[in-house]
């Protein structure tokens, strides 16, 4: 003979089990995370201008895959936040004789009070906010990186061209000091030194070449790209960038992504300090279910209330804690922000520095020196001068060509410098196209 109690038990078993994990189950597969394809890598191109650098890096970048992994693992935390507490089962055997046995079975929830799950959840979205932020934060860096590292390639494709170019002089030096060795003009230990300064600027388009080769993987990296799968970096290496204005740094630097996470993790850990502070509120377990007695032949209905007792744990070294590292958050908020002051101050001066020698290297300098080197030649080639006038000239224009190079490419690292710090603006756009 079927027990009474079974059929009073077994619907509350299934409505009780079966109903919060069928909205468990519906509410995780609405918002889990769906699973994106990474794009593939780009095939041979030519020439590879900045923009293609750039998109190349934030498509492929290994440490930009990471971040937004984080992104994606603090929205499945902020699901997590906003979940209640899962209800409770329970069987209750009295007496192991049938005739007077007691069969109890009720169904316990804990209900949340305070606002805890507010609060979980506001903790929850400002962690994400940060994560999104700490991306964004990410990809400007990476393409200030790869900006300066960029500009480093098209430097170090002029110094190829330049050493080619000091080597053609030099190789010329040499031909004049041979002819004018078989006339008898001069002695033998011109054209020695000729081919010696000859073999040096050899040397010197070797290194070029081998660093040239350097920046080109150092470049090729940033996508995760072992093999290179472009023949050379396309752009104005002779273009500099521009200083930004005192306005455009204030706009950017009150949207720099290092403060607005330090700012965010203030908010985070405001809401860290409501959760402590709930935890002080206790949540009561609400308790429904039904007995069955053999021996009395009846069942009889249980419900109950059961409220934890703040005696022993207040939580108030916690709390103390949260509130501790509150004002931590928001002493945190204004180092960074001087740090980023100082550093931006920093950035740009460089950048302006950088800028004015560039300029004035270009100018009357470089000139000059390209003057003193012609005349230099040809006096030497008529008699006029010796050959260490020629060296001397082609020495110092070989150093000014030089330092026109590597204060470009001064100017272009304290650029993306400000790019990093503040966020990508318009100091290093995409150069001019030849």
């Amino acid at each position: 003979m079927q027990s009474p109690l079974r059929g009073y038990c077994v619907p509350l078993l299934l409505a009780v089990i079966c109903s919060p994990y069928s909205w468990a189950c519906a509410q995780g597969n609405a918002t889990a995370p769906a699973e994106v394809a990474a794009p593939s890598i780009a095939v041979a191109i030519p020439a590879l201008t900045l923009g293609d650098a750039v998109r190349l890096t934030l498509a492929h970048n290994a440490e930009l895959a990471s971040a937004r992994l984080e992104v994606q693992a603090m929205e499945a935390a902020e699901i997590q936040a906003g979940a209640r507490p899962n209800p409770e089962i329970g069987v209750l055997v009295e007496d192991t004789r049938s005739a007077t046995r007691a069969t109890t079975v009720q169904w316990a929830q804990p209900i949340e009070l305070g606002g805890k799950r507010s609060a979980r959840l506001t903790a929850a979205a400002r962690a994400r906010e940060q994560a999104l932020i700490a991306l964004q934060a990410k990809q400007a860096g990476l393409q200030a990186i790869v900006t300066s590292a960029f500009f480093e390639l098209l430097g170090a494709q002029e110094q190829v061209v330049l050493m080619q170019a000091s080597l053609d002089l030099a190789h010329n030096a040499s031909a004049i000091a041979s002819k004018r060795l078989q006339a008898g003009k001069v002695p033998p230990l011109e054209l020695a030194k000729a081919q010696v300064a000859e073999a040096g600027m050899r040397a010197e388009l070797i290194q070029s070449q081998s660093e040239l080769q350097l920046a080109r993987q150092r470049l090729s990296a940033f996508w995760g790209q072992t093999t290179l799968n472009f023949e050379r970096a396309q752009g104005n290496a002779d273009a500099l960038p521009t200083i930004p204005t005192d306005s455009e740094v204030g706009e950017r630097m009150a949207q720099a992504a290092v403060l607005r996470v330090a700012q965010l993790d203030v908010a985070r850990r405001q809401a860290l300090t409501d959760i402590e502070r709930a935890k002080r509120i206790p949540d009561p377990t609400i308790t429904m279910g039904a007995k069955r007695a053999a021996e009395l032949g009846r069942t009889q209905v249980i419900i109950g209330i059961s409220v934890p007792l703040p005696i022993l744990d207040s939580n108030q070294g916690n709390l103390l804690e949260a509130l501790r590292r509150e004002e931590q958050a928001r002493e945190t908020v204004t180092a960074v922000r001087l740090q980023l002051q100082t550093e931006v101050s920093a950035a740009i001066e460089k950048l302006r520095l950088t800028r004015q020698q560039v300029q004035l290297l270009r100018g009357e300098v470089l000139n000059t020196a390209q003057a003193a080197y012609d005349a230099a030649v040809k006096g030497y080639a008529l008699g006029k001068f010796a050959f260490l006038d020629v060296l001397d000239a082609q020495r110092t224009l070989f150093q000014l060509r030089q330092q026109v190079l590597r204060s470009t490419a001064d100017a272009y690292r304290a650029a993306a410098d400000i790019d990093r710090l503040l966020g990508q603006g318009t100091g290093a756009a995409d150069p001019i196209q030849k």
